[in-house]
């Protein structure tokens, strides 16, 4: 070493320009080599000076990569894998402060103390060396490099207010894998940067947090030697870390080191703590900001003058303690706990026989335990390696394949994937050694490639786990303020800049359910924003849409096509509902206003359509008197009205208030009041739905199917809803007021005081059985008297013919046509009927298997209330008071139980007779009256 040689030592914080101060050194000379602490740095630096002279003269050595170009000038490496004896003109070693390191403070200090450059030496590092340099390294001159930028603490922040541009450093693997996590569902994703990973899934990671794709990365304190990324926050989610042996507290020059990656340039930085870290002692604090430590007293050392007379004269020289108060032993590395270990093994001491041998063996045991699965098994893959070597002279090819090929797999998870990556660093460690494969070439290829397709897929695990790209994109556009392009396909979905969103269902936006928490919300947001534009192409075409496309549903929604975009809601009269629009408040309240236009058109419309007769009935001006109050009362019972609730109303319309109302479809029934064309299926349904707004019930009932006469009653159905159906409950079924009315036609004419039997013209238009029927009457006031007989046999056909109007109901009567609809709707349970009475009829009497008469079952019919609002039917011809009853119309005589004596009665009365009222023309028995009145 020539006498000019000089040695200076840099020393500052963070973010002073060191490494970049020591680039620009070495290219000032012909050759030279740098030191770096982790393969990844070195890898940066690499890539650095081969953009400035070019790869042909530019080496990489790191313990698993080697490039080495024949002109090599210029040597990038890690700190271990630095060569020794090449005279080059100038040496740097980066980092000088990790000398005190436990595990690896030992190789730093052995270059501190001999690796040197023919013109130049530096050391770059923490002021906190500048006492062991300046007693260690008495020539060396010092210089002092100030923080281009400030260093602010920012005390504790949650991770979900943490801001863009942040590092969060975690100290294992699973706290760090906790964070990105968590960063996914809050952020949008986040990179992960770890010493273990390779440089090829590191520079991958980085990219993403470089280019913009991610704003959060999360890191081991791999960062904080001297790796340069865009950082403005860094943040600690703990403050201790495990050494390799126990957990330590991290000193505040080691946090410092962390802190100082925030506010590269000439940017400013902060730092603070996160999740479970405690805040910072403000004195700690105020220390990192200063840049003021405690100067470092001993550094780490091992003795270098190794001896290999003898694996035991090894292991002496390796335990030597140093005789400098500035250095401190070493505790034993991992190399040295395998050397003991090994030598302990009969067939490796048996092959370290010698010196070569032993350096062998030494060489052997320096391979890093890149697997970290146990001492024991570390120590046993170095047995059989150093087996090979010994006896071979080099790893055979099939041994290395083996191994390789169990290696070379892509599936798995991030851990499965970064165990075969710690594996396949082993063989790549294994094959950059000279002379221990065969065709070296061939091996250092083959374990880079398998690294390289693994650290692909590692990179791929991670990102698909840690960066949701869908909601870091729109993040990044919403924080870039760009125009969000957004399209919405005929299924409704929507996509955003390329990635699936949700669903425009209508006028809302549902965001995709897999996306939960604070994800969710920025999905929304960005969503929306970019939705603005379709919400009014969507709009203009609702508001241009046919009736035909719109519909209400029976509780109350309004849809357009499959999609719900509002609901009915109670307006000021029944008749006159209002409008609740589902659109979403992004969308903007010219959006809103237009869908609310549209669809208060669309009922106002269907109300005026189905409700016509309704509507020119409250719109007619003739009307006056009690006859529009009447009208008022119909309207407001939307068409169908109970008669005993009107009973005396009814009675007090004269005739020409009956005729004007008559006029517009009102049929005054025995038990309702309605309007045939209200009855059919489509007004009855918005009926329904206008009664259950106007009735404020929280759950609609829905209408009964079309077209049935009878339907079973409605359990725990709010009062009216039979009559709004267009029915009357009856027993255990409803049946439909229309057939009701020609039901009670019938009934006019038959002895409700003497009793009766049901005539198939009954059972027809209500589509019931006997015993049904018999429930039906008796809801309708009527006592049913069960009763047997004996079945009279069909008459053979030279027989006298019996008359049909003698017979009932029970017998074979031909059954009569069955009557029109007037409602238009197929009474098919009553053509059913029809059809099972006609066959029953038509079908000759079975002859019975003994000599017992056949029996019969039959039931009379009486009217079984005292008269009360106009329920019972009227009094029939020949009834009036004090006047016998007559025989019944159709000339029967009069039944009593099971064919017993006819009932006559008389009726008296003791008080003055009456003034007479003019004959009701709707009362039923008007005709019977008007007759009683003219034989009078």
């Amino acid at each position: 070493m020539s006498g000019s040689s000089r040695v200076v030592a840099v020393l500052g914080p963070t973010n002073t320009g060191k490494t970049h101060y020591a680039i620009e050194r070495m290219l000032g000379y012909r050759t030279g080599v740098i030191g770096l602490p982790l393969r990844l740095l070195a890898r940066e630096v690499y890539d650095k000076i081969v953009a400035i002279r070019g790869p042909s003269v530019v080496a990489l050595v790191t313990g698993e990569e080697r490039i080495v170009p024949p002109r090599t000038q210029y040597w990038v490496c890690t700190v271990e894998a630095m060569p020794e004896g090449m005279g080059a003109d100038f040496v740097a070693i980066d980092e000088i402060q990790l000398c005190v390191d436990p595990e690896r403070g030992h190789v730093f200090t052995d270059r501190l103390l001999r690796s040197r450059g023919t013109s130049e030496t530096l050391f770059m590092g923490s002021d906190t060396m500048r006492g062991p340099i300046a007693a260690l390294v008495p020539e060396a001159q010092f210089v002092r490099r100030e923080r281009m930028s400030q260093l602010v603490y920012s005390g504790s922040k949650k991770i979900s207010r943490m801001p863009p541009r942040s590092a969060i450093v975690g100290f294992s693997v699973e706290n760090v894998y906790a964070i990105a996590e968590l960063l996914r569902r809050q952020k949008g994703g986040a990179a992960v940067v770890m010493g273990a990973l390779s440089p090829r899934t590191r520079n991958a990671q980085v990219d993403l947090y470089q280019n913009g794709e991610v704003d959060y990365l999360v890191a081991t304190d791999a960062i904080g030697m001297g790796l340069n990324l865009d950082v403005n926050h860094v943040a600690f989610s703990s403050l201790t870390k495990f050494d390799g042996r126990r957990m330590r507290p991290l000193a505040p020059n080691e946090l410092a080191q962390i802190a100082g990656r925030a506010g590269r340039g000439m940017s400013d930085g902060t730092f603070g703590v996160t999740g479970e870290a405690p805040p910072l002692d403000e004195g700690v604090a105020q220390a990192i900001m200063d840049s003021r430590f405690t100067p470092m007293k001993k550094l780490n050392w091992r003795n270098a003058a190794l001896r290999f007379g003898s694996v035991d004269a090894l292991i002496d020289s390796l335990e030597v303690s140093p005789n400098d108060e500035h250095l401190t032993k070493a505790r034993p590395a991992d190399d040295l706990n395998v050397l003991k270990s090994l030598s302990q093994v009969t067939e490796v001491a048996a092959r370290a026989s010698d010196g070569p041998s032993i350096r062998l063996l030494w060489d052997v045991c320096r391979i890093p335990d890149f697997r970290g699965i146990s001492h024991s098994e570390h120590a046993n893959l170095l047995e059989v390696i150093y087996g090979h070597l010994h006896e071979r002279g080099a790893i055979p090819d099939d041994f290395m394949a083996r191994q390789i090929r169990r290696i070379d797999r892509t599936d798995g998870d991030i851990d499965a994937l970064s165990k075969r990556l710690a594996y396949i660093r082993t063989w790549t460690y294994v094959a950059q050694r000279n002379g221990w494969v065969r065709d070296e070439s061939h091996w250092r290829e083959e374990t880079r490639t398998v690294e390289d397709r693994l650290s692909d897929a590692l990179h791929d695990r991670l990102t698909q786990r840690f960066v949701d790209r869908r909601t870091s994109v729109l993040l990044r556009r919403l924080k870039q303020k760009e125009a969000l392009l957004a399209e919405v396909n005929d299924k409704g979905e929507v996509t955003v800049e390329g990635e699936f969103v949700g669903r425009l269902e209508g006028f809302r936006f549902t965001p995709d359910k897999s996306a939960q928490g604070a994800e969710a919300k920025a999905l929304k947001s960005a969503s929306l924003q970019a939705l603005a534009p379709q919400f009014h192409l969507r709009a203009d075409r609702f508001y241009n849409a046919p009736d035909t496309e719109i519909d209400f549903t029976d509780q109350g929604g309004l849809m357009w096509g499959e999609y719900a975009v509002g609901k009915l809601v109670a307006g000021a009269e029944p008749l006159k509902p209002m409008v609740e629009v589902f659109v979403d408040e992004a969308a903007g309240p010219d959006v809103e206003q237009k869908v609310q236009r549209r669809l208060q058109h669309f009922i106002d419309r269907k109300v005026a359509a189905l409700f016509e007769p309704l509507l020119n009935l409250s719109r007619d001006e003739e009307l006056s008197g009690l006859a529009k109050g009447f009208a008022f009362r119909m309207v407001e019972a939307l068409g169908v009205l109970p008669r005993a609730q009107v009973a005396q109303e009814v009675k007090d319309l004269d005739q020409d208030a009956r005729g004007a109302l008559r006029k517009h479809g009102i049929r005054f029934g025995q038990f309702t009041i309605f309007m045939p064309l209200l009855l059919k299926p489509a007004p009855t349904r918005l009926r329904l739905v206008l009664w259950a707004l106007s009735s404020g019930l929280q759950e609609f009932p829905e209408a009964p199917p079309p077209g049935l006469v009878t339907v079973p009653v409605a359990k725990d159905a709010p009062q009216g809803y039979d009559t709004m159906c267009g029915y009357r409950d009856a027993g255990e079924r409803s049946i439909r007021i229309d057939m009701l009315e020609r039901l009670a036609d019938m009934l006019r004419s038959e002895d409700s005081r003497g009793g009766f039997e049901a005539k198939p013209d009954m059972l027809s238009i209500t589509g019931m059985t006997l015993d049904q029927f018999a429930d039906l009457m008796q809801g309708l006031g009527y006592k049913a008297e069960r009763g047997e007989r004996e079945k009279v046999k069909a008459v053979p056909a030279e027989a006298p013919a019996i008359e049909a109007a003698e017979q009932p109901a029970t017998e074979e009567t031909p059954v009569a046509e069955v009557p029109t609809d007037e409602v238009g709707a197929p009474a098919e349970a009553s053509a059913e009927a029809t059809e099972s009475t006609e066959a029953a009829a038509e079908a000759p009497a079975a002859e019975p298997a003994n000599d017992e008469p056949e029996v019969e079952v039959f039931y009379t019919f009486t009217w079984g209330r005292q008269r009360q609002q106009n329920r019972g039917p009227r009094r029939e011809q020949g009834q009036g008071k004090g006047k016998p009853r007559g025989k019944p119309q159709d000339g029967r005589k009069p039944q009593g139980k099971k064919g017993g004596k006819p009932q006559g009665a008389k009726s008296f009365s003791s008080r003055p007779p009456k003034k007479e009222k003019a004959i009701d023309p709707d009362n039923p028995f008007a005709a019977a009256l008007m007759g009683l009145k003219g034989g009078n």
